[in-house]
This record gives C-alpha cells, structure tokens and sequence, in this order.
C-alpha cells in the first residue's frame, strides 16, 4: 500500500512540474511572440519614418526653390522701380506684382522716429505703415539686411543680400498665409519684400507632401490607425502658440503648430510623458493601451532633423527633432498570436506526452536497475556470510586434527615444526576472529572476502575497526557493504598497476564522537592527476580501461550513499605515493 502511495505521489509531482513548465513555456512564448509583432510593428514605424522624412524634406526643397524665386522677382523688382522709396507709387507695386505673377510687394524703410522698420508703400493697401519691431526674429533679419550684414537667423533662407522664411500666418492680415522674400543689396533706400500665398505650396501637398503620404500609409496598412507628427515642446502648451500684433488681433504661427502633419485623435493622457521622455532620451517609446474603444500599441519615435528647419519650439528656435506617433490596432497583434498560440497549444500537448512517456521509460529503467543492483549487493552479502560461517564451521570441524597433530608433533620432540605449526594456525584462528570481532556480521564478511581476493592478487591488505559493535539500525548494513566494498575494489584496481611490493592497503573503520568513519590508504603514483579530475565521481567515469570490465560506477555510488546519509567524501594524498578516501557519516 506505501509503494503504491509512493508511486502516486511520484506521478503527481511529475503532472505538476510539467504543468508548470507548460505554463511557465506558454506565457514566455506569448511575451516572446509579442516581442517579435512590437519589433515588426517598429519596422514598419521606421518605414514609414524615412517616407515621411523624404516628404517632408521634398517640401523643404520646394519651399527653397520658391525662396529662390522671389529673390529673383526682387531683383527684377529693383530694376523696374525708383531707387528712391519716395518716387514709388502703390499702383505701380500693384502692376509690377501682376507682371512678376506674385500676391504682392511691399517696400519697408527704417524710421528712426519710431525706431522701427516701416512697410511705406505696397500693392496691398493692409500693409501700409505697419510697423514690424514685434516680429522676432524678423525684425533681427531686417536689422541685418540694411547694415548689409549676412542674416544670422538660425532658420529659414538665406541667399545673398537675402532671407525668407517659411510659410506663416500673415500679421497684417490674420486669415492668410504667406511666404515672404527681403531682399536689399544698399542700392536703395527701401527693402523690397514680394511674397506669396500658400496655394503652390497646398497643392504640392495635396500632389505629394506628408499629410497624402500618411493618409495613404493608413489607408493600404489595415493595422495602422493613425499617424501624426507632433512639435514635443508647443504640444505641451495645450494648444497652438499665439502673438498679438499691433492692432490686437492674435496671431497663430504655422511653425510652432503642436500638430505638424496628421491627426491626432487617439489621445491618451499618458501621451505627454512618452513624448517628453522620446523627446528627452532620443529614444523609441511603446505604450500599450485602450483609446477610443480600441486595444491599440502607440509607438513614438524621435525624428532626427537639421537644424534650422522650419519646425520651431516654443521659443521660435528651430527643433533638432520632432516625434512621429503611429497608433496600431491591436486586434492584428492578439489575431496573429491566437493564430500562432495554437500551434504552441499542440506542440505543448504532444511535449506533454512525451515527457509522460519518457518519464514512465526511466522511472522502469531506474527501478529495474536498482532492484537488479539490491538483489546483486543481497547475494554478496549472504554468499560472503556463508563464507565466514563455512570457516567457523570448519575450524570447528577439525579442531580434533588439529589437537593430534600438535600431540604428534610433541612425542617427537620435533620442536621447530611444533612451533611452525602451532603459530600458522593461531594466525588462522586470530584473523577469523578478527573479522567475528568487527562488530557487524555483514562487513566482517566483506572483509573476510576481500582478504581472500587481496591473497590472490598478492595485495598486502590490512584493516583496522573500532565501535562498530555500536552501529544502531540508522544506517543500513547494505549500505555500508557498498560503501567499503566499493572503495576497496577501487583500490585494488589502482594498486595492480605496480609490483607485488608496492601493492599496499590500509582500511580503518571507526566509530566515535558521534561520526563513522571509513578511510582506505592505496598506493598512487600520480595522486595529483586523480585529485584534479573533476569527473571523478561522474557516473561512466573511470581512470581505468573500459574493455578490462570497468564502468566508472564505484565512486559515483559511494557518493550516492553518502550524500543520503548527510556524509562527506573526500580525496586527499598524504605524500606523491599515496592517495587517500575518506567517508564519513553522522551517527546519532
């Protein structure tokens, strides 16, 4: 009944341990195949990336040739008017802005009465006398421009006797948006400023700027839900930057929109700080959430630019990166690992019975040979009993020829062979006592018949035992038969390598102060090399030859033996020809 308990409590724990690996395989596959959907999501991010990039560099390059442009429409401009501010007439600005098919051109002239730079004649009649000391850093590049200075605004254009920068909501006129072009070489007393409205730049847009590119990139990838590029310094103002000009009205600059291009629907009140750390590190963050109903990973990458784009920051200085969120549905994700989960889920059932199977085969194997190796110690034991017992019986038997002989001997007067005699057969008796007098039958025995092997093979073999007679039925007197028969046939297999001289063996076995002991000294003529072996207790592992019948398992099973009884084994050398084995095991 215990063994069948034992069986079952066996087989449980197996179940549970394979449950666990189970479970503990299912959620590392799951996190493993999350991994690989978030670094593939990521490729198609950084894709979309350099798509984007390209765009919008594209509209950079556009913006220059505009740029490039209107410094040619000044020129042009300088050579059909007066270079006197006061001999120029609006209605000829307005002709010559039709002719240079431009929206319009102003003239500006420093006043120093109002210390201030003064539109004093245009083709637009809004423009005139508005004065432009509040617009930074504009009024940095006119100063420049009339001392006939390299413009050093760290955006924008600038070409020689020249500036413009990008597109941007008019201050004169707060509905429009414009490019504008300075242009003055000191040749006159007025700066000609020609610009232009944002329909060629919409329209290059419109064709193939980043807002159809990232519709498009929505539109054919059924996984992305939405895609924006967003300022990181005046996205966490809340809300667009504003300036009043001087007439009150509030003015939105285009170059420091919170959102760059996309939409930005999919808001998260986590949004801020992933931006501000993707910003802040230069590094891609990950936000798994629910927006909007919706499972979705959000995905935000700082984009690396050059500085002096027209991306600009909260304090009009150009940004050395912006960051791109893409907002991916998570239903593609979970669907490929429901897909794949179920792969997992047979290989985990066919692992399963494998294990099961495997565990039934070695479970067999191993009790098989452990009966075999029980039942072999179990014969060894009472053949090496009846072998003692035998010689008991048989001193017994001819003690009454043994009394003759000695009788003989003395009516002879044979003096010398009585002596010979006599001390041969107290030799005989004292070590059959000697092995009675060990204290336990079973290794008496064992002894008795590793004497009878050490005379064969011409070994010198001698033993010491003190306070086995005090073994209690804690250790196993089968176990112990197999720690020393086993430490003595590895000795015996050493000490055969030399000659009959030095076949030498020592075994002590004592008990005391609570601990038994077994040490056997051999001779070894490299006991360093043997110390060194680091598999020396490895079942399979043997110094000897495998076709002379040795498998390399007496020390492994010593130290099985030991190592349940809470003992120690030690190796050691007392000198470069002796080696030395040491077992000992608490005995309370």
């Amino acid at each position: 009944m215990m063994r069948r308990n034992r069986w079952q409590l066996a087989i449980i724990l197996v179940i549970v341990l394979i449950g666990i690996n189970n479970t503990v395989y299912y959620f590392m596959a799951k996190r493993s195949l999350e991994n690989g959907m978030r670094h593939e999501m990521l490729a198609v991010a950084k894709q979309i990336q350099l798509s984007i990039e390209q765009s919008r560099l594209g509209g950079e390059v556009f913006q220059n040739q505009i740029g490039r442009e209107l410094r040619a429409v000044s020129i042009a401009a300088q050579y059909a008017l007066d270079p006197d501010i006061d001999k120029v007439t609006n209605e000829q600005l307005t002709e010559l802005s039709r002719k240079l098919d431009v929206t319009h051109i102003s003239l500006f002239r420093p006043n120093k009465e109002k210390d201030d730079i003064i539109i004093e004649k245009s083709s637009d009649p809004k423009e005139l006398s508005r004065g432009s000391k509040t617009w930074d850093p504009w009024y940095e590049a006119f100063q420049q421009l009339f001392a006939l200075k390299p413009v050093s605004v760290k955006w924008g254009q600038t070409l020689p006797q020249f500036w413009t920068g990008p597109f941007e909501s008019a201050s004169t006129d707060v509905d429009k948006i414009y490019k504008w072009g300075y242009y003055h070489d000191g040749s006159t007393n007025y700066m000609i400023d020609p610009y232009v409205s944002n329909a060629m730049m919409r329209q290059y847009e419109d064709a193939t700027g980043v807002n159809r590119l990232i519709k498009r990139a929505v539109e054919e990838n059924g996984s992305l839900l939405e895609i924006t590029a967003l300022n990181p310094e005046t996205f966490a103002l809340g809300g667009p930057v504003l300036t009043k000009n001087d007439v009150g009205e509030w003015v939105e600059h285009i170059t420091q929109q919170p959102i760059i291009y996309g939409k930005y629907t999919y808001q998260n009140d986590s949004d801020m700080k992933s931006i501000d750390e993707s910003y802040r590190t230069g590094r891609t963050v990950t936000m798994n959430t629910h927006v909007n109903g919706k499972h979705v990973l959000k995905t935000f990458i700082p984009v690396q630019i050059p500085k002096g784009s027209s991306i600009l920051g909260k304090d009009g200085q150009s940004l050395d990166r912006y960051i791109l969120t893409i907002v991916s549905d998570y239903k593609f994700v979970q669907d490929s690992l429901d897909e794949q989960f179920l792969n997992i889920g047979f290989i985990i059932t066919i692992i399963t019975v494998l294990s099961m199977m495997a565990v039934v085969i070695i479970w067999g194997y191993f009790r098989r040979s452990k009966d075999q190796v029980a039942k072999h110690a179990q014969l060894t034991y009472v053949d090496e009993m009846n072998q003692l017992l035998v010689s008991v019986r048989a001193q017994r038997h001819d003690f009454l020829n043994y009394v003759q002989t000695i009788h003989s001997l003395a009516e002879l007067g044979k003096t010398a062979e009585l002596q010979a005699y006599t001390k041969e057969l107290a030799g005989d008796i004292q070590l059959t006592n000697d092995f009675i007098n060990i204290g336990n039958p079973a290794i008496a025995a064992l002894i008795r018949s590793k004497f009878a092997q050490a005379a064969e093979r011409k070994i010198q073999f001698d033993s010491v035992f003190r306070g086995l007679d005090k073994l209690d039925l804690g250790i196993k007197s089968l176990d112990l038969t197999r720690i020393i028969g086993n430490l003595i046939d590895n000795a015996f297999d050493e000490v055969m390598k030399y000659p009959e001289e030095r076949r030498l063996i020592q075994l002590e076995g004592v008990l005391e102060n609570g601990e038994l002991a077994f040490v056997i000294r051999n001779t070894c003529d490299s006991p360093e090399t043997v110390l060194c072996a680091q598999q020396l207790f490895d079942p399979g592992y043997s110094t000897k030859h495998k076709d002379e019948g040795h498998q390399g398992l007496g020390l492994p099973i010593v130290k099985q033996i030991v190592s349940t009884y809470k003992g120690t084994l030690q190796v050691t050398s007392e000198s470069d020809q002796c080696i030395v084995f040491s077992v000992r095991i608490p005995h309370y």
